[in-house]
């Protein structure tokens, strides 16, 4: 009765720390979604002239600057005043740019391609650092789609070929020493996965067919599949071995080879379960941060091809969140690209879910 209150109280413990871990995000990402923050030039606070240094109090100048307690009180007058006459001279520029006006964070640009200044074109760009915050999230969109979309691409048919194997095929010898070595894979940090595809695998490629660009989409999708392996094979290695031996057996009976008992009979009853591994997989690669942050190239350009730089929402995140200041609009979207990945993966579980179980029963006569 403890060890079954105790399995349950910490079963209880993990699902509240999802559900807080969602509630925090979604509460950083809320002004965003109901559009009560905005980045445009005229809706900040007017500069205030360095005459008028002295009529403010401490409180309202470190304020005024952005400054925690420790940096106002190392900065001398010189210092403060200089600061105040960059605020100044940047709101100048501002009022002479028509970009300044813009609030970047609303959807319209959030999604759709706008013609800022400089460019002939509208286009969708991703500069969260420019002097005119850019926050477009289709580059960051199509380039975890890509990368996802190659991993998949590689992992998926080896990791069921493998499974099927190995669960079908193998000798009883070989089976134990093939399942280890490729669940070991799950074992290698997903940090030493990207050094070894940006090191080793980045320049093998790039004299095989001579790329113009090291790192990019192909790439970090390669990388990703590799990862990806363990988890897919795992799943549908197991799918594969809970199919009654009655089936195989009876279909060897009737003259079958193994080949054939593997493919007609085994891997359609398994197919629930196959399934399963490949939106599993799926997830495990949407979600990874460190192989793409590695060898992606990060360059949040949008672009078809695979073989060129990308960014994916990941990498975006990791990158940029420890340079943001806390509650500012660049703050704010990186939770709002954080919520999209969780509404992703969600609706990913559900639909591979009810599938799942369309097929169960479709198999089991029941539909």
């Amino acid at each position: 009765m403890i060890a079954e209150k105790l399995i349950f109280a910490i079963s209880l413990t993990a699902i509240a720390m999802v559900f807080l871990i969602f509630l925090f995000v979604g509460r950083e990402a809320l002004p965003i979604f109901a559009g009560n923050i905005s980045s445009a030039a005229n809706q900040e606070s007017q500069p205030i002239p360095v005459a008028e240094m002295d009529r403010l109090s401490p409180e309202q100048l470190r304020s005024y600057l952005n400054l925690t307690q420790t940096e106002f009180k190392e900065m001398d007058r010189e210092t403060l005043q200089a600061l105040m006459e960059v605020r100044v001279d940047a709101a100048k520029e501002d009022s002479t740019d028509r970009d300044a006006l813009v609030n970047t964070v609303a959807w319209r640009y959030l999604i759709r391609p706008y013609q800022w200044t400089d460019y002939d074109k509208p286009v969708y760009v991703w500069q969260p650092v420019s002097k005119i915050h850019k926050y477009n999230i289709i580059p960051l969109v199509v380039g975890s789609l890509k990368t996802t979309l190659v991993a998949l691409l590689f992992a998926v048919p080896v990791s069921l070929g493998a499974a099927i194997y190995v669960s079908q095929l193998a000798r009883p010898t070989v089976k134990e020493w093939i399942k280890p070595a490729v669940e070991m894979l799950s074992a290698v940090p997903s940090v030493v996965l990207g050094a070894f595809a940006a090191i080793v695998l980045a320049s093998a490629l790039q004299s095989l067919f001579g790329l113009q660009y090291r790192l990019n989409a192909g790439l970090a999708g390669l990388a990703l599949g590799i990862s990806s392996i363990p988890i897919i094979f795992s799943i549908a290695e197991d799918a594969l071995t809970s199919v009654p031996r009655s089936f195989t057996q009876g279909a060897l009976a009737l003259g079958a080879s193994r080949w054939s008992a593997a493919w007609q009979i085994v891997v359609p009853a398994a197919i629930p379960g196959l399934f399963a591994a490949v939106v599993l997989g799926f997830g495990r690669c949407i979600g990874e941060t460190m192989v793409v942050l590695i060898a992606s190239g990060n360059a949040a350009a949008l672009s078809a091809s695979l073989l060129e730089p990308t960014r994916t929402i990941t990498a975006t995140i990791a990158a940029e969140l420890g340079e943001t200041v806390v509650g500012g609009h660049h703050y704010r979207m990186l939770f709002v690209l954080g919520t999209l990945l969780f509404v992703v993966t969600f609706l990913t579980n559900v639909v591979g879910d009810v599938v799942m179980h369309r097929l169960k029963n479709r198999l089991e006569g029941r539909s």
